[in-house]
């Protein structure tokens, strides 16, 4: 299994998993010529995705969306909510959507996927839990750790989670009042420190690489995110990948070797 980050952060978040003929994307918040050329790199088309999983409606995580269902035929996951808001924002997705339960395991091709609850300023907002050849978890946009956050991570050979901001360069930032307020509640967005400790928190319970997803542009640099989470697993073995808007990223999951 590897995954491939084709984009994460506020302007945009999409993500790809393969394992064997399986290909699952997850989010699809960049346009369709990235995706294509994202895949491209991977030696892949639109037509070798086996589906699309969505965490939720906002558009950072859904802007490519609507094309890629006119172009490509692949089905689009997503659990109730989420769903009702996807059909109201984009009703071409009508044919390709399938809503999926929570807490309950479904399968994409060879994969098994799990979707578990995550707290964010949205009605619905949920990570994916994959197992296959080995077991990869994802959850950004995570205002806070919860126990079901925490369940569907825990366990993951490698892991994406959010590292969205430095406080001190937030509450020092140019966004206005409200904004800040919004990011630093328990529905909006992880801080580098409160990452540093739920990665301690994973690779305690078996994650072996850790990856850093969501980073903000204006409050958050990828060498402070990574500096509090390295600081936080000294002693543990584990490797720290971090993402960049618009870089492509690839980390193995399970053995395959770095």
């Amino acid at each position: 299994m590897q995954i491939r980050v084709f984009a994460s952060g506020s302007s945009g978040n999409c993500l790809l998993v393969s394992d064997g003929d399986a290909h699952i994307m997850i989010d699809a918040g960049i346009s369709m010529r990235r995706i294509q050329s994202s895949l491209a790199r991977c030696g892949l088309t639109r037509q070798d995705l086996t589906g699309v999983l969505i965490t939720h409606e906002h558009s950072d995580h859904i802007f490519g969306l609507g094309m890629l269902a006119k172009y490509c035929s692949v089905p689009v996951y997503a659990p109730h909510t989420v769903a009702s808001r996807l059909l109201g924002m984009l009703p071409q997705l009508d044919d390709a959507l399938q809503v999926i339960p929570v807490d309950e395991p479904f399968s994409v091709g060879s994969v098994a996927v799990t979707a578990f609850h995550t707290p964010h300023d949205t009605d619905e907002s949920v990570g994916y839990r994959l197992e296959g050849s080995a077991v990869y978890a994802h959850a950004t946009d995570t205002g806070s750790v919860t126990e079901e956050l925490l369940r569907g991570l825990s366990g993951a050979d490698t892991v994406l989670i959010e590292a969205n901001h430095d406080e001190r360069m937030l509450r020092d930032g140019p966004y206005p009042f409200y904004l800040k307020k919004r990011i630093l509640s328990a529905r909006g967005h992880l801080s580098n420190a409160d990452c540093a400790a739920l990665a301690r928190r994973l690779v305690e319970s078996g994650a072996r690489r850790v990856v850093l997803g969501h980073l903000s542009e204006t409050n958050n640099r990828p060498e402070l995110a990574t500096a509090a989470v390295c600081a936080a697993l000294a002693g543990l073995d584990a490797e720290v990948y971090c993402t960049t808007p618009d870089g492509l990223l690839s980390v193995p999951v399970g053995d395959e070797p770095c």
